[in-house]
């Protein structure tokens, strides 16, 4: 989860407004999900292995490793951005949520994140 890193990078927040995020990847994603329990991350990773495995051998996208295309497929289920509602000069999550990045290579290295503050 990586909330606290996102408002740990942003100005101060308008009375009201949209935060966007972007993320410039293809092979992980965004989204938003609970935050309370750290299984939900791992149980996460399951079942995404489990729908769109490695190693399938009708896959020709293989050059830079038996992860990268499952990743590719994995990110386009989570999506690349989102969009989360500013109240009272803070993102408005719900009890529960918090920002995902959804890291499908085993080693994707460092991701760069667009943040764009609308109001």
């Amino acid at each position: 989860m990586i909330t606290e890193e996102i408002t740990g990078h942003l100005p101060a927040l308008p009375d009201q407004g949209l935060l966007h995020l972007f993320l410039k990847h293809t092979s992980a994603g965004l989204c938003i999900n609970e935050n309370a329990d750290p299984t939900v991350r791992a149980d996460f990773d399951k079942v995404f292995d489990q729908i769109i495995p490695e190693g399938l051998p009708y896959i020709e996208h293989t050059l830079e490793g038996d992860d990268d295309l499952p990743a590719h497929i994995k990110s386009t289920f989570t999506g690349h951005s989102i969009t989360i509602p500013i109240a009272n000069s803070r993102l408005d999550l719900g009890i529960w949520q918090g920002i995902y990045l959804c890291e499908f290579r085993r080693h994707g290295g460092s991701r760069n994140c667009v943040a764009t503050i609308l109001f």
